[in-house]
């Protein structure tokens, strides 16, 4: 539940961020070209290069450590993680700047989309696999409690569970009725 909560004020923040109409004299034109905008950034000088290349790396970066969270999953295979959070990330950036043509002052930038999404998967790659394998020690250990049943499987009968019943009691049960010759 942390996980989720966290993401939504995350994705707050982003919205009201990204997506706010802005005052400004003059705008510079959409950038469709992929890594002009980090070229330009770079021949601005190092210090401010670092800190605009910064900003599209960690602007969704929370998210490659949130949408994990939130799925609350442990046991799961860490490309297929990499793979679902990087193409959550894009989808989320891509819809961004599709939203900011439409804003007074926000311009449409490719290279926030790369940016964005490789952010994402840093922090992704650098936070993820560790924290699933400690928590993952943790429970065998047995210093953290099993994660709690998820709704939707209550009443669902494992391989080794079989006498287990749902909440509501035993399934009913049809008499069998023989067929007439």
């Amino acid at each position: 539940m942390a996980g989720v909560t966290l993401l939504l004020v995350h994705l707050l923040l982003v919205a009201w961020l990204t997506l706010r109409p802005l005052d400004v004299v003059w705008m510079t034109a959409a950038n469709f070209e992929p890594l002009a905008g980090i070229k330009a950034d770079l021949a601005l000088g190092p210090l401010q290069a670092v800190r605009r290349i910064g900003e599209g790396l960690l602007l969704l970066a929370p998210l490659g450590v949130l949408l994990p969270m939130a799925g609350g999953r442990l046991d799961v295979s860490p490309l297929a993680s990499l793979a679902r959070t990087l193409a959550a990330g894009a989808f989320l950036s891509l819809g961004i700047e599709l939203l900011q043509t439409g804003i007074p002052g926000q311009v449409v930038d490719v290279d926030s989309l790369l940016l964005n999404t490789v952010g994402v998967g840093l922090a992704h790659v650098l936070v993820v696999p560790a924290g699933r394998a400690r928590l993952r020690r943790m429970r065998t250990r047995g210093r953290a409690p099993a994660p709690a049943p998820c709704p939707r499987d209550a009443g669902v009968v494992r391989g080794d569970d079989r006498r287990a019943e749902s909440p509501q009691g035993p399934p009913p049960t049809i008499t069998r009725v023989g067929i007439a010759p």
